[in-house]
């Protein structure tokens, strides 16, 4: 069986995850999180990308997606190489990076070993998608989602951590337009 699992349906809900090759913690730099931020909403507006909870970790990104009609796994594959060619760019014209030659390294090397790139992979394969059959599995991944930051430390209490929807749900500005907020 492949390990790149598949969305069914474009009717569903799914909880999706996808890590940087080799879980570097890329994501510890604002710049990095923000390319993120401004592709999801691109998406949203062009792609009729629906996101209903998400988290940015140091080293990956947890979301629950649904689309108005278009393919999902086109939209995050589309986000996923336009992400990558975008914070390689990030990364190789940051002179702060203290860690970008070890990094590009690493993401050439990868990306020279996997017959589905040329030279590059800054994004390890595959997303995980798990449809959202009931109400309650909707609501255990996000729990699981916002308390991520929690668990590893970062914040004390999910709705501080400001790379979260989290902060919608206490009331709190969040850094993308959710298309379902209790």
């Amino acid at each position: 069986m492949s390990r790149k699992y598949k969305f069914s349906d474009n009717d569903k809900l799914y909880f999706i995850s996808f890590a940087v090759v080799g879980w570097v913690d890329v994501f510890i730099r604002k710049e990095y999180k923000d390319i993120l931020l401004e592709s999801w909403r691109y998406c949203q507006k062009e792609k009729a990308l629906e996101i209903y909870a998400w988290c940015v970790m140091s080293s990956h990104v947890h979301m629950i997606i649904g689309s108005r009609g278009k393919p999902l796994e086109k939209i995050v594959g589309e986000m996923k190489s336009y992400t990558s060619r975008m914070l390689r760019k990030a990364i190789e014209s940051n002179s702060g990076e203290s860690r970008k030659e070890w990094m590009l390294a690493l993401m050439h090397q990868v990306g020279s070993e996997n017959s589905n790139n040329n030279d590059w992979q800054f994004w390890q394969q595959h997303n995980h998608p798990i449809e959202l059959l009931t109400e309650k599995m909707f609501y255990q991944k996000m729990e699981y989602i916002h308390r991520n930051p929690v668990e590893a430390g970062f914040v004390e209490n999910e709705e501080d951590y400001w790379y979260s929807s989290a902060r919608d749900f206490y009331d709190r500005k969040g850094l993308i337009e959710l298309s379902y907020v209790v």
